[in-house]
């Protein structure tokens, strides 16, 4: 891979992280402030479905679209595990657990997602790898423990604290799919068309639930909705599809350990969060981590 390509591509997907570590916050502000938030996911795929759609007919001058039952099977896929039942767990989990306690799923995802590619044979693991993916995760777990990563296995886990796990299991399988998707399919129609049968699903599902009262949502609510939409979803999931590509399944899911990282900084300068310094050494072992697996697995590969 030429330099210029690579370099381009690790700033998008550490890009796409910071937008993600944002996400973190959009969602506490509306797990907290709407009693059914479905309706807000549904509204940001549908929002982010129709900013890509645009971009696309400004750039290509068409929209692009699956042609065969396989596209349309993972595209499926994609909408089903990424989008709907991530938002489920995502928001519902953010209803009873903190932001910074629920970027915990970024840190077991890279761990999921780069056993998983070994295991099925798409990616081989060396020493070098996994102990970066090892540090990163470490650094992850001690920016949410706050410097004690031993205290997450104390005491039982909570039904926000299996929802959000379940947020880690559901990325792994959108992970997986997507990059099986982006064999045929670019990252821009994978991602426009997943985010519109994920808006489909969520929004049959907030009607069901009786919806909300969209007209009593207040200026943090949208703004939430429109950072989540342009931001989280139609610029970061092409970002990160695109690094999928290049890079492969493991390699960059490994920057997802960032994510938590950008999220406690922006909550600590959003949310008026403490930000200490064991806080600070685990965003550095996470940067560590990502370094090591990134540089040096392409110098043994």
């Amino acid at each position: 891979m030429p330099v210029q390509v690579a370099s381009s591509t690790y700033f998008k997907l550490i890009g796409a992280m910071f937008m993600w570590g944002g996400t973190w916050i959009a969602g506490r502000i509306v797990a907290q402030e709407l009693a059914a938030p479905l309706a807000v996911p549904a509204i940001r795929f549908l929002l982010a479905g129709l900013l890509l759609a645009a971009f696309a007919l400004l750039s290509e001058g068409r929209i692009p679209r699956p042609q065969t039952a396989g596209e349309w099977l993972v595209v499926s896929g994609l909408a089903s595990t990424g989008i709907f039942l991530y938002a489920l767990c995502f928001f519902y989990g953010l209803k009873q657990i903190s932001a910074g306690r629920g970027a915990l799923v970024v840190a077991l995802t890279p761990v999921l997602v780069a056993l998983g590619a070994w295991f099925l044979g798409q990616e081989k693991m060396n020493p070098r790898k996994l102990a970066g993916i090892v540090m990163a995760m470490t650094g992850c777990l001690t920016v949410v423990a706050n410097g004690n990563p031993l205290a997450l296995l104390h005491g039982s886990l909570g039904s926000g604290e299996w929802l959000i796990l379940g947020c880690a299991l559901c990325w792994t399988a959108y992970t997986f799919i997507g990059r099986q998707a982006t064999l045929s399919l670019s990252p821009l129609a994978a991602t426009l068309y997943a985010s519109l049968l994920g808006s489909l699903l969520l929004g049959i599902t907030a009607f069901w639930q009786g919806g909300s009262d969209i007209g009593a949502w207040s200026w943090r609510v949208w703004g939430s909705v429109i950072f989540l939409a342009l931001a989280g979803t139609a610029l970061a999931f092409t970002w990160f599809a695109e690094g999928v590509k290049r890079l492969g399944v493991a390699k960059a899911s490994v920057f997802v350990n960032l994510v938590p990282v950008f999220a406690v900084l922006q909550a600590a300068v959003l949310l008026d969060e403490h930000l200490g310094l064991a806080v600070l050494a685990g965003g550095l072992l996470v940067i560590a981590g990502v370094w090591l697996t990134t540089h040096f697995s392409e110098q043994s590969a």
